[in-house]
Parts: structure tokens; C-alpha cells; sequence
């Protein structure tokens, strides 16, 4: 797992920055594991664009991920880890005794050949890959793929090299500090993946050109002080001059750059321990 870097035979080249897919042992998905992946191009119902900047790209499938793991007490093989274009970290292909195969986010440190389990027994092995419930997993442990509600499956911390550390228990709920900095209060009957997210480089990678954001079906973004004084705050005047030097504003009138939005009354404030720096 790494990156790597091209010599500037091109002027794309001289910027871009790429994975090496060193880790990357099988090139075609699993057949049974894939579904239609349709995409929006960012439009409703009604076919109109109701978010901005999307549209085109590569033609994807869907892999199907096993976020709930529950297959319980019956240890897995991991057949394979495989690149996965709807995500940021890698995805291993795990293989069951009957012959069940399922997808799961990958780990670091979990290559092929190694066994992992999903189990809600006390005794489980503290284990890169294992799943277990959250009163099983000591405090301190690093975990990802964290369930919010019993039973749904993993819903937070699954993106490349991200990680929540359990900080402390009391009575049914854990403290949990997110990869924010925001310490959640999730219930220790809720499952979660000990470990660290695969990819780790991820952060690293530099696209290089506009045509590498096209790929993955991101439009251009146009300045609002580019715009006409009808489609931006921003918009209009003559030349460069724009309206003087506004406070940086959405096309809705919205202030940006540190503006909260958050409603204060939401239901998962009260699961909320400490906020985001």
C-alpha cells in the first residue's frame, strides 16, 4: 500500500500523484457480488439539477458489502483484497465454509490467508478484521465500521485510513471519539470492526488534471464572481471588480467558510458527549 509519483513527461504528469495498487491480489469482482450501480447526473424526479457538479464519468457496478457481519461465530478466509471504485478504502473478499463469499471493508494489516470473524461471544479474539460487539472490545482499542443502532450494520468510519477510538465506558454506553475529534455515546450492544480503515495514502493522492475529475463524475466548479448578478451574490460589475469585497456567500445567500448549519434540535444531539474541534 502506497503511492507513487511520475516523472513530468507531460505537464498532468508532473503533478499527479497516484496509488501503487501493491496490495491489490485480484483484478475482476466477484460476479455474484455485483448489482447495477445507476447514477443521477445530480437530478430529481423531474430532471432537474438539484446538486450541483455531478454527472458523467465511468460506468460503475455496485459491490455489495457486508456491513452487518452477521455471520456469526464461523471463521472466514480472506480470499482476496480487491479495489472498489464506489469507495476509498479496499475491500477483502471473504470466503465462508459453505462456500458463502461476502465483501467487507479491508483492514490494515489483513491480507490473504488470514481468518476473521464476526462473533458475540466475550472471549473473541482482539483481532485486526474481527467484528464484535462494543462491550467485548477494550477501551482504547482502535475500531471502524461502527454501528449507531443495533443490528443496522455499520453506518460510520469506513472511509480510507480512518479510525474511532473506544475512550471509556459506563453502564450500556461507550464514548467513542470519531475521527472529528467528537466523542459519540453508542450503545455497547452495537457492533463494530476492530482496526484501522485500509489506504492510508489515500490522503496523498493528487488527481493531476482535469480529466482524471471527469472520470470520477465531478464537473468543473464555476467561481460565483464569474457568474451574472442573477445566478450569484457574487456575479456581475464590470470586470474583476465583483461587489467589493463581500463576506464569501453559497449562490443561495448562505454564509461559507465556517457558517453552521446545523439545526441545534436534531435527534442525535443528545448522543453527542463532546463536539468536533
Amino acid at each position: 500500500m502506497g503511492v507513487k509519483s511520475f516523472k513530468p513527461t507531460t505537464q498532468s504528469n508532473r503533478h499527479t500523484v497516484s496509488a501503487d495498487f501493491a496490495e491489490i491480489t485480484k483484478g475482476k469482482p466477484e460476479k455474484s457480488l455485483l448489482r447495477p450501480l445507476k447514477r443521477s447526473g445530480g437530478r430529481n424526479s423531474y430532471g432537474r439539477i438539484t446538486v450541483r457538479h455531478i454527472g458523467g464519468g465511468h460506468k460503475r457496478m455496485l459491490r455489495v458489502i457486508d456491513f452487518k457481519r452477521d455471520i456469526l461465530d464461523t471463521p472466514a478466509k480472506v480470499l482476496a483484497i480487491e479495489y472498489d471504485p464506489n469507495r476509498s478504502s479496499r475491500i477483502a473478499l471473504l470466503e465462508y465454509p459453505d462456500k458463502t463469499k461476502r465483501y467487507i471493508i479491508a483492514p490494515t494489516g489483513v491480507g490473504v490467508g488470514d481468518t476473521l470473524i464476526s462473533s458475540n461471544q466475550k472471549d473473541s479474539e482482539i483481532k485486526n478484521g474481527n467484528c464484535l460487539l462494543i462491550r467485548h472490545i477494550p477501551s482504547g482499542t482502535l475500531i471502524h465500521n461502527i454501528e449507531l443502532f443495533k443490528g443496522k450494520g455499520g453506518q460510520i468510519v469506513r472511509s480510507a485510513g480512518s479510525s474511532a477510538q473506544i475512550m471509556a465506558k459506563e453502564g450500556d454506553i461507550a464514548h467513542v471519539r470519531l475521527p472529528s475529534g467528537e466523542i459519540r455515546l453508542i450503545n455497547l450492544d452495537c457492533h463494530a470492526t476492530i482496526g484501522q480503515v485500509s489506504n492510508i495514502e489515500h490522503e496523498a493522492i493528487r488527481l493531476g488534471k482535469a480529466g482524471r475529475t471527469r472520470w470520477l463524475g465531478i464537473k468543473p466548479t464555476v467561481r460565483g464572481l464569474a457568474m451574472n448578478p442573477v445566478d450569484h451574490p457574487h456575479g456581475g460589475g464590470e470586470g474583476k471588480s465583483g461587489q467589493g469585497n463581500p463576506h464569501p456567500v453559497t449562490p443561495w445567500g448562505k454564509p461559507t467558510k465556517g457558517y453552521k448549519t446545523r439545526k441545534p434540535n436534531r435527534y442525535s444531539n443528545v448522543f453527542i458527549a463532546k463536539r468536533r474541534n
